[in-house]
């Protein structure tokens, strides 16, 4: 069985078009260690009023998420990414996870 989960994170103003260009560009070694995680249908959405991302995946029952953050690929994504988002003193994204209210299948 899968989950699809949603969360926000926060762009800096005026980054929209450098954080989709490095997105275009995303190396194929963090989106492999995506999938071994069990992640998959992965989406990311911009509002440009609020710069808020607004973010959905799908996961597996048995994913393996929590041990991302300790891979040095995605560290490395997270340290080049630092400059045009908010983040923590680790550079990891700051995300606030959001809770399902409605779901139309």
């Amino acid at each position: 069985m899968s989950e699809r989960i949603a969360f926000r994170m926060t762009l800096n103003p005026g980054q929209v078009e450098e954080y989709k260009r490095r997105h275009d560009e995303i190396w194929p070694e963090l989106v492999m260690a995506l999938k071994q995680a069990g992640v998959s249908d992965y989406s990311i959405w911009y509002d440009p009023q609020s710069h808020a991302l607004f973010a959905t995946l799908i996961r597996t029952s048995d994913h393996k998420m929590a041990d991302l953050p300790n891979q040095e690929i995605v560290q490395r994504w997270w340290a080049m990414m630092a400059d045009i988002m908010e983040t923590h003193p680790d550079n990891a994204p700051v995300e606030v996870e959001l809770q399902n209210v409605f779901h139309m299948a």
